[in-house]
């Protein structure tokens, strides 16, 4: 194996690390940094993920309220509670655990939370200024992929990047910050042609496809840098990433493992942007 693995889970602490001496600076104002999490009925990933992140706010000194409804909440009551959250000055942000029931309406709860408190970067409104560049909160996970790459010393201007994937979640955001970071961008997707080829050109390769080990060792670039954003329970019951982590490590530079990559980073950037929250509907300026 030729690649040097992307530790997600020790960039992950020294983020973290960063969120909280960046809380100590508030508290020290007199601000104390609170994210609330509703987590709307049983999912058992779903309360994997909202245990992980309370966990990471008590890491990082960060004030969290956990949110539990049942299944069968309808949308006017789960709305009415973002609602008192939004109105209540001391939480700074607000995360609704998705996938929601299909009872409930996902947009329309996402639109309901206020830009300033959307810490997941998911309102239309964080997601158009980010579009055009303006201050705003980045949707976590791709956020966490450009600091993994930047992370390896990589400087992402100049370089062909290819993200395969168009979700608004994932693929779209990461093609516009690595456009941000003056990449030159292709996003490829079910109907792309000659699909290998272009992925084969890639300097940066972000897999977020949903499909493991789609990206075989044919579509990567000898001294490419492979983001790995997959997470698909394999027929051996283990996680695996959309890349074909043996095939790809031949040849890439640079490569993020399945778990222990992208997933702790995306968590870490939420209690970021958390932080900044705080600090701005504060009127505070972190150092």
């Amino acid at each position: 194996m030729g690649a040097t693995i992307i530790d997600g889970k020790a960039l992950a602490a020294a983020t973290k690390a960063e969120a909280a001496e960046k809380v100590k600076e508030l508290k020290a104002q007199g601000v104390n940094p609170c994210l609330a999490v509703i987590l709307v009925g049983e999912n058992p990933a779903s309360q994997v993920y909202v245990r992980g992140k309370i966990n990471d706010c008590a890491q990082c000194g960060i004030e969290s309220r956990s949110i539990n409804l049942p299944a069968d909440t309808t949308q006017d009551a789960l709305l009415g509670e973002v609602k008192k959250l939004a109105d209540d000055p001391a939480v700074h942000g607000i995360l609704v655990q998705l996938p929601l029931p299909a009872q409930i309406d996902e947009k329309a709860v996402i639109d309901a939370i206020p830009p300033e408190k959307d810490v997941d970067g998911f309102s239309p409104v964080n997601v158009g200024r980010m579009q055009i560049g303006e201050p705003c909160y980045l949707p976590c996970t791709p956020a966490g992929c450009i600091r993994m790459i930047e992370s390896t010393g990589t400087d992402i201007a100049g370089k062909n990047a290819v993200v395969i994937g168009r979700s608004n979640i994932v693929g779209k955001p990461a093609a516009l910050l690595l456009l941000a970071k003056n990449a030159t961008v292709t996003i490829c997707h079910s109907k792309t042609k000659n699909l290998q080829e272009v992925c084969a050109a890639a300097d940066i390769l972000v897999a977020a496809v949903g499909r493991e080990g789609f990206v075989t060792g044919d579509m990567v670039k000898p001294g490419a840098v492979v983001i790995d954003v997959g997470i698909n329970r394999g027929a051996d019951g283990k996680l695996h990433g959309d890349v074909n982590f043996e095939e790809a490590a031949e040849k890439a530079a640079y490569i993020t493992p399945v778990p222990g990559g992208v997933g702790p980073m995306t968590r870490a950037m939420l209690m970021l942007n958390t932080v900044e929250a705080a600090a701005r509907q504060n009127g505070k300026i972190l150092t």
